[in-house]
């Protein structure tokens, strides 16, 4: 049986939607959030536009796909960090996303356009309160 995603996982995905679509120009096509202890797995779905999978059908065009994304993520994520801080009631303390491309992943990865975003807290979140969905954090 599929459990109801939580309230905090969805603002928490709406917030990667937004963001994704304010610095590209593309929405992804769907988002997911998932919570482990002190990481947060954000999944983005259909994050690369067309002309970005076409790009990234060679090597060379996957790297600069990817260097691409790592660049505006580190220098354009600190809206999403605070986000997350204030749906959560946690600081973000490392980030990183990677589009995938190593070797028999490259084109269903780009065909596909996921790009995972993991964000390890700076301590734990409860399941108590990820579940409880207290936008407006911890107590």
């Amino acid at each position: 049986m599929k459990q109801a995603q939580s309230l905090m996982a969805q603002q928490i995905a709406q917030s990667a939607r937004a963001f994704q679509q304010q610095r590209t120009g593309h929405q992804p096509s769907a988002v997911t959030a998932v919570l482990s202890d002190d990481t947060l797995v954000i999944t983005l779905h259909g994050a690369l536009s067309a002309a970005e999978r076409a790009l990234a059908q060679s090597p060379a065009g996957a790297a600069k796909v990817q260097e691409f994304h790592r660049q505006l993520f580190a220098n354009a994520s600190d809206s999403l960090r605070q986000e997350i801080k204030r749906i959560t009631g946690v600081d973000v303390r490392e980030a990183a996303a990677e589009v995938e491309t190593s070797s028999g992943t490259v084109v269903h990865a780009f065909t596909t356009g996921t790009m995972v975003q993991v964000f390890l807290l700076a301590e734990n979140v409860s399941a108590e309160t990820w579940n409880a969905g207290d936008a407006g954090g911890r107590p």
